[in-house]
């Protein structure tokens, strides 16, 4: 049976701490390929490369929040296509009971709360996409 092509993940993150774990979970499970965005803008030129199998956005960033990505990808009738079968998992600090509500009605598929647990993390990333 041949290899199957590392599943593509891309995280949104501005912050570099949060990153770095983020880079260092992915580098202990074997099968995934990680691509980093700080921005919204970012986020968007990365999807326009090409669809991952998983987004991973921070619902705070420097300029747009995570509902607003997810709706502008919504929005662009060519990468909703391109996309539709990339998951999406919101991730935030703050009190998710709006915004698991409002993440879920933008067509996230999850939502995660920092502090990131590793453990469930690595247990989550390998249920959505290794296993």
């Amino acid at each position: 049976m041949p290899d199957r092509a590392p599943a593509q993940v891309l995280y949104v993150e501005d912050d570099r701490i949060h990153q770095i774990l983020m880079e260092e979970v992915c580098r202990q499970l074997p099968g995934l390929a990680l691509r980093t965005a700080e921005t919204g803008e970012e986020a968007l030129a990365a999807l326009r490369d090409g669809p991952p199998d998983l987004v991973l956005v921070d619902m705070n960033l420097p300029d747009t929040t995570g509902l607003a990505l997810r709706r502008a990808v919504a929005a662009d009738a060519a990468l909703a296509v391109t996309l539709a079968r990339t998951r999406w998992v919101a991730l935030s600090a703050d009190d998710p009971c709006e915004l698991v509500r409002a993440a879920r009605e933008a067509g996230f598929d999850d939502y995660w709360v920092k502090p990131i647990d590793v453990p469930q993390l690595q247990g989550s990333l390998r249920s959505l996409l290794i296993d």
